[in-house]
């Protein structure tokens, strides 16, 4: 396992927004940082090694197990270990359930919830030998609530925490601390492209949230960092940590909140 001065993170959807951000605040705070994204995140690699960390990339599905385990093996021979593995690759749909087909459903399933579950089973097994470790799931508050026309991206991360809780219970035992962020919505590049298809606005989003404004990568990233430091968060487990400005909190109708600002 990884001396305590040569900590090791694993980033997954590093190449862009909330993975990104939570690669070089980790990275900053002393983590080696292992990136596996849908393409190569070079430009996360950079910014790390710019900065005087150290990083490297892998461009692989997640959803796929023998991509899984081939990039589970490069992080091991290259640092004997994992300390901590942040589930943050995700795919959005936004489609009525009744037009929604299987195939796109399965999609959403297989990169939201089957990934995650197949990263926590090859990095928790290193994680077990150390009896230490770290995983966090990047969740959504689509995860605590539903969302109208995101059957499945609401039952992906509905699963998600289920899973997360699933994994808390078997594995604290084992010195393995599972927990969840959920975050609102967030400005970034998958945000960008939600919006592209025209079925919201920036004014949606904010008028809903009591902060009145969107999460930053940063926000998120931070939430993820604390619940991966063991001396931060030490006997946090099986926790879905909500990072959304008040909005599942809030069950006010628009005027009422917008009264309160």
């Amino acid at each position: 396992m990884t001396s305590s001065n040569q900590r090791v993170a694993v980033v997954t959807g590093g190449a862009q927004g909330i993975g990104r951000r939570t690669a070089e605040l980790l990275a900053g705070r002393g983590f080696r940082i292992a990136i596996i994204d849908l393409r190569e995140p070079d430009e996360t690699v950079h910014a790390i090694e710019s900065r005087g960390g150290v990083a490297f990339g892998f461009a692989g599905n997640v959803a796929d197990e023998a991509v899984v385990e081939r990039f589970a093996r490069l992080v091991f021979d290259r640092w004997g270990g994992v300390n901590v593995l942040v589930n943050n690759a995700g795919i959005s749909l936004i489609c009525p359930a009744e037009e929604t087909t299987a195939s796109d459903y399965r999609r959403v399933i297989e990169v939201n919830l089957v990934a995650p579950f197949l990263l926590a089973k090859a990095f928790g097994r290193r994680m077990f030998e150390a009896r230490s470790g770290s995983i966090v799931n990047v969740a959504s508050v689509a995860g605590l609530i539903a969302v109208a026309d995101r059957a499945a991206y609401n039952a992906s991360k509905h699963g998600l925490i289920g899973l997360t809780r699933t994994l808390a219970a078997e594995w604290g035992g084992r010195g393995v601390r599972v927990n969840a962020v959920c975050p609102g919505w967030v400005k970034t590049e998958m945000d960008a492209a939600d919006q592209a298809g025209g079925s919201y606005s920036d004014a949606d989003i904010t008028g809903r949230v009591p902060m009145g404004r969107f999460a930053s990568p940063d926000d998120v990233a931070r939430a993820i960092a604390f619940l991966a430091d063991d001396e931060e968060s030490g006997f946090v487990n099986g926790h879905t940590l909500s990072v959304d400005g008040g909005w599942v909190s809030d069950g006010s109708w628009e005027s009422v909140r917008l009264r309160k600002r």
